[in-house]
C-alpha cells in the first residue's frame, strides 16, 4: 500500500533525496544513536509549523517509494531531517500500541501527527525528540 505521491519541483528534489539517503543509513543504527544524532541535528532550528512539516513529508513521500509505503522509520527520519535542512524541527516520535502490538514512527507539530491516520493517537510514544524551543500553540513562525 502506497501513499499518494505528488510531484516535486526540481529545486526541492535534491534536498529530499539527500534526507531520504541519510535517513536510510541512520535507521540502521541502534535507537540510542538515532536519538543522539537527532538531538544534535535539532540544535539551532526553530520549531516547525504544521504546514512546513507537511510539505517536507509530502516531498519525502514523492521522491521515495519506500517512504510512500510502510517504511515509517525512514519516512519520519527523512521528514525531520528535511525540515532541519530548512531550518526548522518538528517533534519526532517512535511508539508502540499493545492491542494488537505494533510499532510506529512519525513526526508531529504541537501534538498533532503530520500526515498520519487518526489511529496514530493509539500509539504510546517511547522516544521523542522535540524542538529545543517551543512555540505557543497557534503562533506561526515567520
Amino acid at each position: 500500500m502506497f501513499e499518494e505521491r505528488e510531484r516535486v519541483s526540481l529545486v526541492a528534489r535534491p534536498p529530499a533525496l539527500l534526507a531520504v539517503a541519510i535517513a536510510r543509513a541512520l535507521g540502521r543504527f541502534p535507537p540510542r544513536t538515532i536519538r543522539r544524532v537527532l538531538e544534535g541535528a535539532r540544535m539551532g532550528a526553530r520549531p516547525a509549523t504544521y504546514d512546513e512539516a507537511a510539505r517536507a513529508r509530502a516531498n519525502i513521500v514523492a521522491v521515495s517509494r519506500r517512504c510512500a509505503a510502510q517504511q515509517c522509520v525512514q519516512r519520519s527520519l527523512a521528514t525531520a531531517l528535511l525540515c532541519r535542512l530548512h531550518g526548522v524541527w518538528p517533534t519526532w516520535h517512535t511508539g508502540v500500541r499493545m492491542e494488537p502490538f505494533l510499532a510506529h514512527a512519525w513526526v508531529s507539530v504541537d501534538g498533532v501527527p503530520v500526515g498520519e491516520p487518526e489511529s496514530t493517537a493509539l500509539f504510546r510514544p517511547i522516544m521523542t525528540v522535540s524542538p529545543t524551543t517551543s512555540r505557543e500553540p497557534g503562533e506561526e513562525c515567520a
